[in-house]
């Protein structure tokens, strides 16, 4: 770690006597990997070195309150959820791309989900219209966005925050690709009541580590009961101490205005964070991450017409300089360029089967199903399922939404 970083929570552990441990974890190997002990701290109820290091990181992310996670951005999600729950909300309006937690958390909750339309441009979800947010508050109680989503396409923030002020509904953001935007305008945190910040995806910090906020004392009150549902009474210390240590991190400017620039250079998807490389490759998708991988760089995914490159303030330029000379000899097509997909009408939907990929060719699905990551659904619930989509399932590496290599599907009748 860089020691001018002041990690409160990596310093005490720094500081513990070595000592023989009759408690967990089972591993009895006394370290980093530690309990609540005397001189640790309880993340369920923290009033020590865990108290001190969230009340750093809610002061560096503009929070009221913020809340160390070792769960993930999902975790967090749901807290959220439960928040709005608990102030009267049972609808949520969020865009039909959103992460799969969104809905799994709504499905555990009760709430229902009010979903904004989904357009596709450049074969890329596109973040919805103010008019499309603003059409679908009006049925829900709560706004959802992801903001920046998995493509680097940054949401209208301070329209959407400007849409609940007047509506007087509480406005959540699911910023869990957005934590290396906290020195920027485009941070989730200088609009939202609570969001997420995923800070092990954009930031030096352990895989699971994350945070969620609220910007006022009333929603962190509400926020601070509904955490303790669903994070975890038994916290990775190592995780814990990465996640102050990389809100805590400092800017890479350099990296950020090298990577802009490289960004044009390379024909990349014109987005808004710099930490999303996104390079069109078409039918060649394939064959590009083989060769890169070959090469011993991998991309953060492949949908089969773009590989996403993620960077970090950790990314240096020695290994952004490597990936650009491997990607200046790569071929590249044109991009399939998706529209809104159709669904199945008129048909009664009676009981769901599973069926072999190229036999649900045509078929309407019966449960979500997409690559992971982006972990966002390539074919929903009701839509029907294309040759594209199941040759794009069947190609991929990992999946969600199938079993066995079938896709539920819905008989019909």
């Amino acid at each position: 770690m860089k020691k001018n970083i002041d990690c409160k929570i990596q310093r005490m552990l720094d500081s513990q006597k070595k000592h023989i441990s009759f408690h967990t974890p089972g591993h009895k190997r006394a370290g980093a990997d530690i309990t609540e002990l005397s001189y640790s701290d309880n993340l369920y109820s923290p009033s020590g070195v865990i108290a001190r290091a969230e009340r750093d990181v809610a002061e560096i992310l503009g929070a009221n309150r913020s809340f160390l996670l070792t769960d993930g951005s999902t975790s967090g999600v749901y807290a959220m959820f439960a928040a709005v729950k608990k102030a009267g909300a049972t609808r949520i309006a969020a865009p039909a791309y959103s992460h799969v937690c969104v809905k799994n958390a709504c499905e555990v909750l009760g709430l229902e989900i009010i979903e904004i339309p989904e357009v596709i441009r450049d074969g890329i979800p596109q973040q919805p219209s103010t008019g499309d947010i603003e059409t679908a508050l009006n049925f829900a109680d709560a706004l959802l966005l992801t903001s920046p989503d998995y493509y680097g396409n940054v949401a209208p923030l301070q329209e959407a925050k400007s849409i609940c002020v007047r509506a007087d509904k509480p406005f959540l953001v699911d910023g869990a690709h957005g934590s290396h935007l906290h020195f920027t305008r485009e941070h989730a945190g200088r609009y939202a009541d609570m969001w997420v910040d995923g800070v092990h995806k954009s930031l030096p910090a352990l895989t699971q580590g994350a945070v969620v906020s609220a910007a006022s004392a009333v929603w962190a009150e509400r926020l601070a009961k509904s955490v303790r549902l669903f994070r975890t009474t038994s916290p990775s210390y190592p995780i814990l101490a990465s996640v102050e240590y990389a809100v805590k991190y400092p800017r890479n400017e350099q990296l950020e205005q090298t990577a802009t620039v490289l960004k044009r250079a390379l024909g990349a998807y014109p987005n808004g964070d710099w930490s999303k490389l996104v390079i069109p490759f078409g039918k060649h998708a394939d064959e590009a991450q083989t060769y890169l991988e070959k090469h011993g760089v991998y991309a953060e995914f492949n949908d089969g017409n773009y590989l996403m490159f993620y960077l970090s303030p950790a990314t240096t330029l020695k290994e952004l300089e490597k990936l650009c000379k491997l990607l200046e000899k790569l071929p590249r097509e044109e991009v399939f360029l998706g529209t809104v997909k159709t669904k199945g009408h008129g048909k009664k939907q009676t009981v769901t089967t599973w069926l072999p990929l190229k036999e649900a060719i045509g078929r309407t699905c019966a449960e979500d199903a997409g690559l992971f990551p982006p972990c966002m659904p390539l074919v929903k619930k009701g839509e029907i399922i294309t040759e594209r989509i199941a040759s794009r399932l069947m190609l991929a590496s990992s999946t969600y939404g199938l079993q066995d290599g079938k896709i539920a599907v819905v008989e019909e009748e």
